[in-house]
């Protein structure tokens, strides 16, 4: 944490009242007597050299093409080494993408064929799904183990069957990893280097969630690891500053991937937002003290959780999260199932089990277990990016059914 870190909380900046202004998916799916702490938006005004940029584009009529990436991925690789201590990032081996899941979608264009094999880390992320499937793959899933990392034993046996089938395999490697909020260790991505290497897998690392891992974790690059020449990361400032609406991510490759990246289209760089390339590169070059203050109450808010979970739910199953804004709890003791719930995949927006009982009755809305593929069914997610009085109000009322 920097010296400069004493800028207020910016999860205590706005009232309820302001949030609801908001015409963005978080604040409009739902009615305004339901609280949302469901889909990945935080509660935040933006920090403010990132609203000043905005500001000055705006002002000058400046929303016109974005002009390439450079100077994005030259803001990531200075943050990448201030944060992480890894410069190992070259602007020479990156490339500005619409946003991660195109990017990843972009990049499993460049290392296969329709009717490949995609590997995931079920429950994971909904869209690692929709978009692989969308992208003409066939996805495989590895469940994490029962304490919510990789079983490296499942995985390996996944990536030895998918090989039997002749196909080329790529892995969806989500770290931090969205649901449940586990950090992966540099061991343990040390043997996912040394897995896929074996079976000649091609790792693809969504880092979206990197900026957000807060005390007690480490976040580790997974393209700083030994082995991992070969692979991809995806990055963007979107989460950790609250972007989702201004579209702009970086593919990086590594060393051994360079040629593979060379041949991504041009046509792949116009998608990004002229603004979104700005903010995000704002963000990475100027917003470290305003991260500072986020994770700070990002911590906080994760100990309130705890409490909170311990007194109005103490049957529901809860590890803290080393990094995200996102509590993985799991439900099934409540008995809350209901008639044909399954796991899923399926859409974000999807409800069953606990997430609509806990909407109908509580009105809260949560993202539902299901919807993040095997091994979600009977929890849900909740986002606790927001201010206390709303993460305690709606923990409290969701302990008024599920006591």
């Amino acid at each position: 944490m920097t010296e400069s870190a004493s800028l207020p909380n910016p999860l205590e900046e706005l009232t309820i009242d302001a949030l609801r202004q908001r015409t963005s998916v978080k604040w409009r799916v739902y009615p305004d007597d339901v609280l949302p702490l469901w889909v990945a938006e935080m509660d935040v005004a933006l920090a403010a050299p990132i609203a000043d940029a905005l500001t000055r584009a705006v002002a000058l009529g400046d929303t016109g093409y974005p002009a390439g990436g450079a100077a994005y991925a030259a803001a990531l690789a200075g943050f990448a080494q201030r944060r992480w201590g890894w410069d190992g990032l070259e602007v020479g081996r990156s490339a500005v993408v619409p946003d991660v899941m195109m990017g990843i979608v972009e990049v499993l264009k460049l290392v296969g064929d329709p009717g490949d094999i995609v590997v995931v880390n079920s429950p994971v992320y909904p869209p690692f799904y929709a978009f692989a499937t969308h992208a003409d793959r066939t996805v495989i899933e590895s469940p994490l183990g029962a304490t919510g990392r990789i079983d490296f034993e499942h995985l390996r046996a996944t990536f030895a069957s998918a090989r039997r089938t002749r196909r080329k395999v790529a892995y969806l490697l989500c770290n931090p990893h969205n649901p449940t909020g586990v950090v992966h260790t540099r061991a343990e991505l040390a043997k996912v280097a040394e897995l896929a290497r074996e079976y000649g897998v091609r790792v693809i690392a969504d880092e979206i969630h990197a900026p957000l891992v807060l005390a007690g974790a480490e976040f580790v690059p997974y393209l700083s690891v030994d082995g991992a020449d070969d692979a991809f990361s995806l990055m963007s400032a979107s989460k950790a500053w609250n972007l989702a609406g201004l579209k702009a991510a970086i593919a990086v490759a590594g060393p051994a991937a360079a040629a593979d990246l060379a041949r991504m289209p041009e046509e792949v760089s116009h998608g990004p937002s002229h603004l979104g390339v700005l903010a995000h590169t704002v963000a990475f070059n100027e917003g470290d003290s305003w991260l500072d203050a986020l994770l700070k109450g990002l911590a906080e808010n994760r100990e309130l959780l705890v409490d909170l979970v311990a007194k109005h739910l103490p049957k529901v199953g809860f590890r803290p999260p080393e990094g995200t804004y996102l509590a993985w709890l799991d439900c099934r003791p409540l008995g809350m199932g209901m008639p044909g719930d399954a796991d899923g995949p399926g859409v974000v927006s999807d409800l069953a089990g606990p997430a609509k009982i806990f909407l109908d009755r509580s009105r809260v809305a949560l993202s539902s277990g299901h919807v993040f593929g095997s091994g979600g069914a009977g929890h849900v997610r909740l986002n606790f990016a927001t201010s206390t009085a709303i993460l305690t109000e709606g923990v409290t009322r969701m302990g008024r059914v599920g006591a």
